[in-house]
């Protein structure tokens, strides 16, 4: 009985040990197949340091690939105490180099923490960067690393904003794309014990992916040419803002934006929140004065209400609605005109007669129609929405001053874009300036903007008569300061008196003129504003139309537009240099092209008597001041 109890005992004892055995051997093969990942992980984080590498950030760039905002390359000094052995060494020299003080340098250098970041270490260019190299110390890393430029400083940083500390984006195009334009970080690891010690296991580095590349509808040739119009307006009128808008009426892709103040994207800090958030083009909003005419004519000519040709209105210099009397900028009237010379010399009662014959309910259609009294959707942040009367709140009074831009308040980014669709065909569509999303890894296109319509305002055929209307404006008009020889071009001035407190401000003003060409088929639309310009004649004929006159100049030679003839001759004032179209004299004898030539100045090269070659050419607009060179067989 014993016996067999300790045979028992011995199986039983040599069962357990074998049960134990195999256990931790499948425990084993456990930790060692179906747990080894997992658990080297974990002994790799206890080990491993990581070093954070920003992506830099995606580029923006214009219509043509101009770089507007790019990340550059910069070094920052990591540390890891206790991997340094002679601390003053290390904080002395570093300190040299980075010429700060030795004890902010050994202040982090001394701490008892695994990684620090020395502060005066950070976006170090290649040379200083170098020079730390080139120390060979232990536990002192360089991690390269990258920083938001802007290029050209001041210029669209409205539009394209900025970035903060820790690369976001927190205005414009930055915050609004942030998600494009951020990229995915990298890092570097190094591996050490639990006293910081280095361990003999090579650094790993994981490099860091750019951000996507933003493309722009502009153009920063436009933009700079605007920016220098505004900055001569700014200087020129001690003005307390100027802003401008290009725009391509058919397609509603902005070609240049700005304003004026502005501010350093890369100095943010130093400007109020006024400057920095107040986007004027698409956030402003004002009383639009005799610009938004042009919204008032089109809904005229679509309604068929009058013939601008034939009918005529009988400007007295007043007109009385409902016990108020509203003025005509000329005293004493314009007299008997048509209903486009009433548009030639924005003559408000005629407006107010425009207004009357379409009715409040009509004009406040058209109207809205035409985009005001919401956001036009462009994609840019912080857009306005703009103010009108309500329609059940219109009397004649409202609706009077309404038709011709007063007592309603717009953006200038809805302006522009309503008279787009007035003088495009009628059609009203949504403004951008980001024209795509390029994924540079992959080389494709992730997003691409395009043209979008909303509807239809006004039919083409009334469109056309817009432009006509327009043009002529600019020919006969009070905007003849607009005018470009070889050239169409239509435009409208705007003058409107300031609000503060319910109360319109004395000799206060928000100048504008907006203005396209070529006029039967606009290709650019130019609107400027200027606000309260000081020692001068606050019209905008005066003042806004010559400034938009210089940027559409600039545009037909950016944008390469032709000349085109069959435009409206300008009516010269006595003030006005006199332009003529230089007729064809080649092939005539010397007295005739003489007498040919009678209104311009003549030279002429070689012997004989019969012209062979004339320079400027025949056909072309001139100044009467011109000399025409003439060349003799």
């Amino acid at each position: 009985m014993f016996f067999n109890d300790i045979h028992i005992r011995i199986r039983f004892v040599i069962l357990v040990m074998i049960i134990a055995f195999l256990l931790i051997i499948g425990k084993v093969f456990y930790i060692q197949v179906f747990s080894y990942n997992k658990l080297s992980k974990i002994t790799e984080d206890l080990w491993s340091r990581k070093m954070t590498i920003n992506a830099p950030r995606g580029d923006i760039v214009d219509r043509n690939g101009k770089v507007l905002a790019t990340s550059i390359v910069t070094t920052t000094i990591y540390v890891v105490p206790n991997q340094i052995e002679d601390k003053e060494s290390v904080s002395k020299d570093i300190s040299s180099i980075l010429n700060c003080d030795y004890d902010d340098v050994y202040k982090y250098v001394s701490k008892h923490s695994s990684m620090e970041i020395i502060r005066k270490g950070m976006d170090l260019d290649s040379e200083t960067a170098d020079k730390i190299d080139a120390l060979g110390y232990d536990g002192v890393y360089l991690v390269v690393d990258s920083k938001r430029y802007y290029p050209y400083g001041e210029i669209l940083s409205h539009i394209i904003g900025f970035v903060g500390s820790d690369n976001q984006g927190l205005s414009g195009l930055e915050l609004t794309y942030d998600e494009y334009l951020t990229g995915t970080n990298g890092e570097l690891k190094y591996y050490s014990d639990g006293k910081g010690n280095k361990l003999e296991i090579p650094d790993s580095y994981v490099a860091p992916t750019k951000g996507m590349t933003l493309e722009l509808t502009l153009d920063i040739e436009l933009v700079l040419s605007v920016n220098n119009e505004l900055q001569n307006a700014m200087d020129k009128y001690n003005s307390e803002s100027a802003l401008s808008i290009v725009m391509v009426p058919k397609t509603g892709e902005i070609l240049a934006i700005g304003s004026k103040p502005s501010f350093d994207p890369d100095n943010y800090q130093a400007y109020s929140e006024e400057i920095i958030n107040r986007n004027l083009p698409i956030w402003m909003t004002y009383e639009p004065g005799s610009t938004f005419k042009i919204i008032t004519l089109a809904s005229t000519v679509e309604e068929k209400t009058v013939d601008l040709f034939k009918d005529t209105y009988t400007d007295t210099g007043s007109v009385t609605i409902d016990g108020s009397t509203l003025h005509c900028w000329k005293h004493g009237g314009h007299g008997t005109q048509t209903y486009l010379q009433v548009v030639e010399n924005s003559c408000n009662p005629g407006f107010v007669s425009l207004g009357n014959k379409l009715g409040t309910e009509k004009l406040m259609n058209y109207i809205k129609k035409f985009g005001f009294g919401s956001k036009t959707g462009i994609d840019l942040n912080g857009e306005g929405n703009g103010i009108l009367f309500k329609e059940e709140n219109m009397g004649p009074v409202e609706l009077a001053t309404t038709a011709f831009g007063q007592g309603i308040s717009v953006t200038p980014i809805q302006q522009i874009t309503a008279v787009s669709a007035a003088i495009n065909g009628g059609y009203l569509n949504t403004p951008y300036v980001v024209s795509s999303i390029i994924d540079d890894s992959s080389k494709s296109i992730v997003y691409q903007n395009k043209k979008k319509i909303k509807h239809q305002v006004i039919s083409e055929e009334s469109s056309a008569t817009v432009r006509f209307a327009l043009e002529s404006v600019v020919a006969n008009g009070t905007g003849r300061n607009a005018y470009i020889e070889n050239y169409r071009v239509g435009g409208k001035t705007g003058t409107a008196q300031k609000v503060s407190n319910g109360k319109y401000m004395t000799g206060n003003y928000i100048l504008s003129f907006i203005g396209f060409l070529p006029a039967d088929d606009p290709e650019v639309v130019v609107y400027v504003a200027v606000n309260n310009p000081k020692g001068v004649t606050q019209y905008g004929g005066t003042v806004s139309a010559p400034i938009a006159r210089s940027i559409l100049m600039s545009s037909i030679e950016i944008l390469n537009i032709k000349e085109k003839s069959g435009g409206m001759l300008k009516e010269y004032s006595y003030l006005d240099s006199k332009y003529l179209i230089v007729p064809d004299v080649i092939g005539m004898s010397k007295r005739d092209a003489t007498k040919e030539l009678k209104e311009f100045k003549v030279k002429y090269s070689g012997s004989g008597d019969k012209v062979i070659y004339m320079s400027p050419a025949a056909g072309s607009f001139q100044s009467v001041e011109t000399t025409i060179t003439l060349m003799l067989n």
